[in-house]
């Protein structure tokens, strides 16, 4: 898939870089700049640490014209309504089309945003076939430049299939917990309540019972029944060593 982000005169450094840093994250590489009023790699890789290869591809150009030459389909981002006629749509509804379009080898799919003060002028949404407006508050209705394409390369990750991909596994996983590990864990949380006199005003079979749903409401591996098992443990042994200092402590 062939697709560019291309910003117009951006003004403000950390802005290239928050948007070089939105590449990485979504797995895309190319950037275009036309006319930046400042570029320093260097700096901008000591705010998005680790984009070495991306830095490595942004081209910058003079017109814009330039840097959209090769590409078969240019999408631009305003968030202002405008009265001339324009192929209108949402960020959604745009990033299939955006990667279908992508898909083919005649060339790329140029996301075009403008600058920060004033966004895209009308020259240069002529040369988009598609106009993308976020869905914001009307009354402010101007996204932060990186924010904007933050956004819309969420929507092509989504677009592209990557909700569907699996959470990364746990580093160590242990089998379910047996009915005798969770029966020594009841016994060993009952010694502890015990210890630090919860059922003073309590009922002890109401606790306990409780307790035993939420349990097994959410099911336990072995690790997971030793872990709150050691704990339990360790207040009876804390109330033991408290109990043979002699220390008074008011609960």
């Amino acid at each position: 898939m062939s697709v560019v982000i291309v910003l117009h005169e951006p003004q403000d450094l950390v802005n290239i870089a928050h948007v070089v840093r939105a590449l990485k994250n979504f797995g895309w590489r190319d950037l275009r700049l036309v006319n930046p009023r400042e570029y320093d790699a260097h700096r901008i890789e000591g705010i998005a640490h680790q984009t070495e290869d991306v830095l490595a591809r942004v081209r910058r150009f003079e017109r814009l014209e330039d840097a959209l030459s090769d590409c078969t389909h240019v999408v631009g981002f305003t968030a202002r309504e405008r009265s001339a006629k324009r192929n209108m749509q949402r960020p959604r509804a745009a990033a299939g089309e955006i990667l279908a379009q992508s898909g083919g080898e005649a060339g790329a799919v140029a996301l075009l945003f403008g600058r920060e003060d004033k966004g895209l002028p009308n020259e240069a949404l002529d040369l988009c076939h598609r106009v993308v407006t976020v869905s914001t508050n009307p009354a402010y209705p101007s996204l932060n430049l990186a924010h904007a394409v933050v956004l819309m390369l969420y929507e092509l990750a989504l677009a592209r299939g990557d909700e569907a991909r699996p959470f990364k596994p746990p580093r160590r996983e242990g089998p379910p917990a047996k009915v005798e590990d969770l029966e020594r864990l009841f016994a060993d949380v009952e010694g502890a309540l015990r210890a630090i006199d919860f059922f003073k005003t309590r009922q002890m079979a109401g606790v306990m019972r409780t307790l035993r749903e939420v349990i097994h409401r959410t099911p336990l591996d072995e690790r997971e029944v030793k872990l709150l098992r050691a704990m339990a443990i360790e207040v009876v042994k804390y109330g033991e060593r408290l109990a043979r200092s002699g220390i008074h402590v008011d609960r």
